[in-house]
């Protein structure tokens, strides 16, 4: 149910920021690809909103897609000054708030992006004409996602005993961190809660918000506890654990609720999408689509080319519940399990090679090709079924940003 403002619905639909035009007959052509090319050829209808999301665009939209992402981070330092005004002219606390921004503007704006940039994309497509400062409030919102994930992040570099993190030495193994980063994470996770109650104190909505973050932050700390005790970083190797089942609860809760689910709920709750039947149909779709997404990511941190992906997959020497293990252990008899304990989740470039050249004789690039194809079809078919009082063409950008990718 919607409470406010304009469905998309099935109508022709209008970018409001260009001339892309979104015809809904059309789009839904893309369920029923089949074949590759018919796919790409399809996947130009949904090109303005992927852009949005990407940050990266081909000609001639290029200047747009720069713009909504300039503007996006446009906000990010309003945001600090707010977190760190009133504290920096505090001569009890000032020493904290001086440091807190540092952690904020190391960890915080130096990613893709594109989980912050959906809430404003979802927003976009949720509403019709949407004013100049709810697309601001969801800009907001959709850096409290950034800020949720580097809450995540810095806590997860500790625990993982990590090196670098895009492109940087991760934060606690900066000169005078160290174990205060712990603290630092803390810092980082309450300032999205200043954030929410600064901006969005008195809209009706405020309720939603707070209990998504706090429900999301909640499911992916549980996410993380199954990572950890599945497969520990300095642990003994336990191929028994390494289940199809545990591995699709690792990344829903991981990855799936926060990455995926997270900022569409947020958008929907902007535009009025109150409704819990709504929300568990988009709930249904976004799982499905985070899964298939850390499949992909699972494969690329083995085989992906680091040159495109832009860093070197660690999943077999940190001894990660990786979709590419599963596989392999289905596939083999006991003597070939003993065999792959025996190089698996070991800091050795020669035992990697020999991980790798096991995938390669189960034949795992052949099995993931035909998961990929199989698996964008039934999220097809999700998204076709749920979408219901929702717009699809929303889904299906999503969709198509993250089928076939590289990195």
């Amino acid at each position: 149910m919607k409470i406010a403002g304009m469905v998309r619905g099935e109508q022709p639909i209008t970018d409001s920021d260009s001339d892309t035009v979104w015809d809904q007959p059309r789009a839904a052509l893309l369920v029923k690809v089949t074949d590759r090319r018919r796919h790409c050829v399809n996947m130009s209808l949904v090109s303005g909103v992927n852009g949005a999301i990407n940050g990266n665009m081909t000609n001639p939209k290029k200047t747009k897609v720069a713009s909504e992402l300039e503007q996006f981070d446009d906000i990010f330092p309003e945001l600090v000054e707010s977190l760190t005004k009133i504290g920096l002219k505090d001569n009890q606390i000032c020493d904290a708030v001086s440091w807190f921004k540092e952690v904020l503007e190391y960890n915080v704006p130096f990613g893709k992006k594109n989980r912050g940039l959906a809430v404003v994309t979802s927003y976009r497509l949720l509403v019709d004409k949407p004013t100049e400062e709810n697309i601001k409030l969801a800009q907001i919102l959709g850096w409290c996602v950034e800020l949720l994930q580097a809450f995540f992040l810095v806590s997860d570099d500790v625990m993982d005993n990590s090196i670098t993190r895009r492109g940087k030495p991760c934060w606690f193994r900066r000169e005078g961190v160290g174990i205060i980063a712990v603290n630092d994470a803390f810092f980082i996770e309450s300032a999205v809660f200043s954030i929410l109650r600064k901006y969005f104190r008195e809209k009706a909505y405020y309720v939603d918000l707070m209990d998504l973050f706090h429900e999301t932050t909640m499911q992916t700390i549980m996410g993380q506890c199954l990572d950890l005790t599945t497969a520990p970083p300095e642990g003994t190797i336990d191929f028994s654990r390494f289940t199809l089942d545990r591995y699709s609860a690792i990344v829903k809760y991981k990855t799936a609720f926060y990455s995926f689910y997270l900022p569409v709920a947020l958008a929907m709750y902007m535009a009025g999408y109150s409704d819990a039947e709504d929300h568990a149909n988009a709930k249904t779709i976004l799982l499905q689509m985070g899964h298939f997404f850390q499949v992909q990511d699972d494969y690329l941190d083995c085989f992906g080319d680091p040159e495109v992906i832009g860093k070197i997959g660690t999943d077999i020497e940190d001894n990660k519940c990786s979709w590419l293990v599963v596989q392999a252990l289905k596939k083999m008899n006991d003597q070939q399990k003993q065999s792959l304990q025996e190089v698996y989740g070991r800091n050795d470039p020669e035992k990697v090679a020999s991980v790798k050249c096991i995938y390669r004789e189960l034949n795992l690039e052949k099995v993931y090709e035909e998961y990929e194809e199989s698996s964008f079809l039934e999220l097809m078919a999700t998204i076709e079924k749920f979408s219901r009082n929702l717009p699809k063409n929303m889904f299906i950008a999503f969709a198509n940003k993250i089928y076939k990718r590289e990195k």
